[in-house]
């Protein structure tokens, strides 16, 4: 027997911070995200489909956001700084083989990232949020490409570093 209008709307109520930070993670826009995430529970009430427990329900939905929040990046390009979709496909694969829930990593990327260097941040930028290759990086920077794929990979296992650390539980910390 389907979910009831009710039901589905209290169960994506339940996850709303999930369901809007899986649309943050992609547009980088608080408002943005809550008005993707409304969108998403009125399309979930509105269009002809059905659910029969909360497990479909939520990954319909989480899939739903994503799409959305992609469409969205990609009718505002130039003001945007999401991710680049490739990007967000695997941070979203690993996301979903966690056992914690995902905005509580992505709440911990945003900070790790807020708390690295300017030439750095800019790296990322340029070669995420901009969606440049490796190359054009090189030249915006203007510095020879090895370095530019070392100092990615040494940003990538400092962000992961730091998110691990913020995701370990408090007893862990010491």
């Amino acid at each position: 027997m389907p979910l009831s209008e009710q039901e589905v709307l209290r169960l994506l109520m339940q996850s709303r911070a999930r369901v809007s930070a899986a649309a943050w993670i992609v547009v980088q826009d608080t408002h943005v995200a809550e008005d993707i995430f409304q969108n998403t529970v009125l399309k979930s009430v509105t269009k002809d489909v059905e659910f029969d427990s909360e497990a479909p329900l939520l990954s319909w939905a989480f899939i739903t956001a994503r799409r959305e929040a992609l469409d969205w990046v990609r009718k505002h390009r130039r003001e945007s700084v999401g991710f680049d979709p490739k990007i967000l496909e695997l941070l979203e694969n690993d996301w979903q083989s966690e056992l914690l829930p995902p905005a509580e990593r992505i709440e911990a990327l945003r900070e790790c990232m807020e708390k690295l260097p300017d030439k750095s941040k800019q790296l990322l930028r340029l070669r995420y949020f901009e969606g440049l290759s490796c190359k054009e990086v090189s030249r915006q920077v203007n510095a020879k490409l090895d370095a530019v794929y070392k100092r990615l990979s040494r940003i990538h296992q400092s962000l992961r570093g730091c998110v691990e650390l913020k995701m370990e539980p408090e007893t862990n910390k010491g």
